[in-house]
């Protein structure tokens, strides 16, 4: 008869709980592994196998029962590190939708939305659409096996234990949140450039003829010439999410306390 102690019980427990804690946090924050249309049955799968696959590598755990108050700050502890960790490459995406946004507004196309999977809300048409190039991206350069690699090595670094993210780190995250300004309003500057000539030219032409009626005119050549410069200048667009990316991949180094990798 096979016979297993509270102790045995308790460290098979934390053995899997602590670490599937921190993985889950990260699959449900992070971009394109976290998307609400992905089956929650395959999302808490992949968590469970990168757990099974973890668990023999990690340090000794503490001795503590998961179900004390100790053991509960634990757990809480490793949700916010994956939380952390996820949340820092999801900037990167809404950096991207707020410049199709900023675009969208400036086209005239402010009421045109679509429902995002990703945040399961109504985003402008431009937003969404660089969105999908954004994930794209994100896939092409295996951005998502990446994420995986740097949770699995956060272990190294950041023990399972009460100890968690310090408030440096914390403070590093704050400050990574004017991504969302910086980045989206650089990805947006050549479109908002050129309809800022197209108004300021409709500007002149309204003094120079008054009969013109600017805004039968200007609407649809605000949109022409936003469509125009948004399809020359999307092929620049995937070099610069390419390097917001790595640089949302160096901050979650980062705040892991990970040694920093120069991407290409």
């Amino acid at each position: 008869m096979i016979s297993i102690t509270t102790a045995e019980l308790y460290a098979l427990m934390t053995a899997i709980i602590w670490p599937l804690s921190r993985i889950l946090a990260l699959i449900a924050s992070a971009p394109i592994l976290g998307n609400p249309s992905l089956p929650i049955r395959t999302k808490l799968g992949l968590a469970v196998l990168i757990t099974i696959l973890v668990a023999p590598s990690l340090d000794s755990l503490p001795q503590v029962d998961p179900g004390s108050g100790e053991g509960l700050l634990i757990l809480a502890q490793q949700v916010m590190i994956g939380g952390a960790i996820g949340f820092t490459m999801r900037i990167i995406f809404v950096a991207v939708e707020a410049a199709g946004e900023i675009i969208g507004l400036q086209m005239g196309l402010g009421f045109a939305t679509i429902v995002d999977p990703q945040s399961t809300s109504q985003v402008p048409l431009i937003g969404r659409f660089l969105g999908l190039i954004a994930s794209l991206a994100f896939l092409a350069i295996d951005g998502h096996l990446i994420m995986i690699a740097l949770i699995t090595q956060s272990f190294t670094t950041l023990p399972i234990g009460i100890t968690g993210i310090s408030a440096i780190s914390f403070s590093h995250i704050a400050h990574w949140g004017q991504e969302i300004f910086l980045s989206g309003l650089q990805l947006s500057l050549p479109v908002l450039a050129a309809l800022l000539i197209t108004n300021i030219t409709l500007g002149v032409l309204s003094r120079a003829a008054p009969q013109l009626n600017i805004f039968a005119v200007g609407f649809p050549l605000a949109l022409a010439v936003g469509w125009l410069v948004l399809a020359i200048a999307l092929p620049y667009f995937t070099p610069v999410l390419e390097r917001m990316i790595y640089d949302g991949f160096n901050m979650m180094m980062e705040i892991t306390h990970l040694p920093d990798i120069v991407f290409p």
